[in-house]
């Protein structure tokens, strides 16, 4: 992909995060009240987003934000899917990588 292509896409994206944050900002739920997990829908998309940012990023990936963007996906994601061990998974997201 070429790297103007690459800018369009993040400066898009930064549009979009505007819009996501500030709904979740302004979302009035707290933890446990019956619309939390609609709140946790926008922070996830917020994340989500910054996951797009980081794997379109011109230039080498940077492991460690790839690591805390899919660490805050499966932290939130894991609410929505317990069954299927999310949180538990992050566990070794930051071991050392093998050389």
């Amino acid at each position: 992909m070429k790297d103007a292509d690459r800018a369009s896409i993040i400066k898009a994206s930064w549009k979009l995060h505007d819009l996501v944050e500030s709904a979740y900002f302004t979302h009035p739920a707290s933890k446990g009240s019956p619309d939390w997990q609609e709140k946790q829908r926008l922070l996830l998309a917020d994340m989500a987003l910054h996951l797009l940012q980081t794997s379109v990023k011109p230039g080498d990936i940077d492991l460690q934000k790839l690591t805390n963007n899919v660490h805050a996906i499966l932290t939130i994601s894991d609410q929505f899917l317990p069954h299927a061990g999310l949180k538990a998974a992050t566990a070794s997201l930051y071991e050392p990588l093998e050389p």
